[in-house]
């Protein structure tokens, strides 16, 4: 069973920097499309942040991108999401995913909070 652990998370105050880390447990080039969600206490579901998929530029939702920068590194198996110029707003839990392929289920990590202080 694959898994995906995220660290990284933590408290920060605004304006401030944080990296997230996604380590996959077998060849991440396996996930030819991963990103990064986030969910905020009382929605029941996740908002997309940004896609990286094998091969091609980063995508972004619009309310982070010039902040946020995606990346992998399949020699490490791990995805990364560096945030910069965090706002209150981007307080959340944020989980990584990976498809096999596009459309194909995604498979999740269990999340790692990230909060920023006004």
């Amino acid at each position: 069973q694959v898994q995906l652990v995220e660290s990284g998370g933590g408290l920060v105050q605004a304006g401030g920097a944080l990296r997230l880390s996604c380590v996959v447990s077998m060849n991440i080039a396996n996930f030819k499309v991963m990103g990064w969600y986030r969910q905020t206490p009382g929605r029941s579901t996740r908002e997309w942040v940004a896609t990286v998929a094998d091969g091609e530029a980063a995508d972004y939702a619009d309310a982070v991108k010039d902040r946020f920068t995606a990346y992998r590194d399949n020699a490490k198996s791990a995805l990364y999401l560096q945030m910069n110029s965090l706002k209150p707003e981007d307080t959340a839990v944020y989980f990584c995913a990976g498809q096999t392929f596009k459309n194909a289920p995604r498979y999740w990590g269990q999340g790692t909070q990230v909060t920023v202080s006004s």
